[in-house]
């Protein structure tokens, strides 16, 4: 197991048991600091390899992962307690994101001509060269996905990286690691560093010439305060209170079947999940009955078996804030159309997906992220109303929009304020979609993985000038400066008309 570590080892438990999963080593600050010497060491080399070199592991990492499914889902499983089906969207983002930048990295990192200054004159060139070290802080709930996908386009860059997964989930960062030392990635690039944020979290930041963080919004400001001070950029994708909007004309039936996959795939544990559930009021009460009766026929169960559709929350401090936030609803007068107890005769961890209506500004999990299986309905009367409420919250991570106009749900789409809007789906349309940047605004992030930006996010760029000798910045000798400024004008006139600037 390839953790700096000094001895100290932490258990970590299988949230569908209760039982010891497996002792994890768990690092100190001079365990960072190694961690980033042996990074260090190894980035120079793995930098100057050509991109397409640098490609080849996490090229074949997508037929191999795919062909090992069985013993990372059993893993993701295990230190999760999730459905079978939802580690399996773990391991296909993993393929696809990393199939997708290992194509596209040589291209996105080549050399790019810029219009120059003066045309024919002076040859600009873009490079992008890697930060150096990233240091990356992956969360609990998706370990697989939010590690590795924020790991792959980090090191085809050139850098290396020092990770820090959550120690309850760090298991298949492990594993995954040990598949592209086996597919040719040198090990010593990706540094696994485990422990409390409160032990090791000065000593990760300190040294680090990047960070990307995936977390809460309290902890991404933390982090985005300490990089401003030491001038590093940061990534960060944070919370969310995501809302579902379900127009007059959407196909209740779809939306339905929408709606399920949206606020309860992984318990609800998901930065992406709906929170709020807005119904237009002519098919509030007919949407409404249709979605409860679906969500008190969900089977939820720990272990292998395809057929659960929803598994178990992964810590106590999860199931706690979940049943906080119901309780203090109901208290204030929320009501309970599904679900809202745990159901300990299934595992330790379990909580029945909930369904409220009657949701008001006193309640806690009004405007807090509640991040477990509870959904909240609201009626609407108007589209300008529903873009209203769905905006009317700190956050801007994700939204959904449901309708049998596409036009009508675009339109709606360009107002909402997040980061990423799917229309007639939950979340996995936009997030599935590589090519496209995915990030959040307001309080629910900075900066984008996916797409150029996610892959560019972690170099810098620098520009390269060369000037001809024939013409410079100087006038030729014997030239008076007041002929050579009216030459000057007249040539930057001339090049607007031409449109040479």
């Amino acid at each position: 197991m390839h953790v700096t570590s000094s001895g100290e080892t932490q258990g970590i438990i299988a949230p569908f048991t209760g039982d010891t999963l497996a002792e994890l080593p768990i690092s100190t600050a001079e365990d960072v600091r190694r961690a980033y010497e042996k990074a260090r060491a190894a980035q120079a080399a793995w930098a100057a390899r050509p991109a397409a070199a640098r490609a080849r592991p996490f090229l074949s990492l997508h037929d191999a992962i795919l062909d090992r499914r069985n013993e990372i889902l059993d893993i993701v499983q295990d230190e999760t307690g999730k459905a079978r089906k939802h580690a399996l969207e773990e391991v296909l983002d993993v393929a696809c994101c990393s199939l997708y930048y290992a194509r596209r990295a040589p291209a996105l990192l080549a050399p790019r001509a810029r219009r120059g200054v003066f045309p024919l004159a002076t040859r600009v060139a873009e490079l992008r060269q890697p930060k150096g070290v990233v240091a990356l802080i992956s969360p609990w709930n998706y370990p697989l996905s939010l590690g590795v996908t924020d790991a792959v386009p980090a090191l085809l860059a050139g850098n290396a990286i020092v990770h820090k997964p959550d120690t309850q989930t760090a298991l298949s960062t492990l594993w995954t690691i040990d598949l592209l030392a086996e597919l040719g990635m040198p090990r010593e690039i990706w540094q696994v560093v485990l422990g409390e944020p409160a032990d090791i979290g000065d000593a990760l930041l300190d040294h680090a010439d990047y960070v990307a963080f995936t977390g809460s919004t309290r902890g991404g400001r933390k982090i985005a305060e300490e990089a401003a001070k030491r001038l590093i950029g940061c990534s960060l994708e944070l919370g969310g209170k995501n809302p579902m909007v379900v127009l007059d004309d959407a196909d209740l039936d779809l939306a339905v079947q929408g709606a399920l996959r949206a606020c309860f795939t992984n318990a609800g544990q998901l930065c992406l999940s709906i929170e709020r559930l807005y119904v237009h009021e002519s098919v509030f009460d007919d949407f409404a009955r249709r979605f409860v009766k679906q969500v008190k026929n969900l089977k939820l169960g720990a272990g292998r078996d395809w057929s659960v559709q929803m598994g178990s929350l992964t810590s106590q401090r999860q199931l706690d804030a979940v049943s906080a936030h119901v309780a203090d609803a109901v208290a204030k007068g929320a009501t309970l159309l599904a679900g809202g107890r745990p159901r300990p005769d299934l595992g330790p961890l379990f909580y029945e997906p909930t369904v409220l209506t009657g949701v008001t500004e006193d309640m806690d999990l009004c405007r807090n992220e509640t991040f477990g299986p509870v959904v909240a309905l609201y009626p609407f009367a108007r589209d300008a109303e529903v873009v209203e409420l769905a905006n009317d919250t700190i956050y801007g991570l994700n939204a959904s929009i449901w309708t049998s106009d596409l036009a009508r749900g675009r339109a709606l789409a360009a107002r909402v304020k997040a980061g990423t809007v799917n229309i007639n789906e939950g979340y996995a349309s936009a997030y599935g979609s590589y090519d496209a940047p995915m990030g959040g605004v307001k309080a629910s992030g900075l900066g984008r993985r996916h797409g150029a930006e996610g892959l560019l996010r972690y170099t810098e760029a620098k520009t390269v000038a060369s000037q001809a000798s024939w013409l410079g910045f100087e006038p030729p000798s014997g030239l008076p400066y007041e002929k050579w400024a009216d030459l000057l004008v007249g040539t930057l006139k001339t090049m607007r008309r031409l449109r040479l600037k």
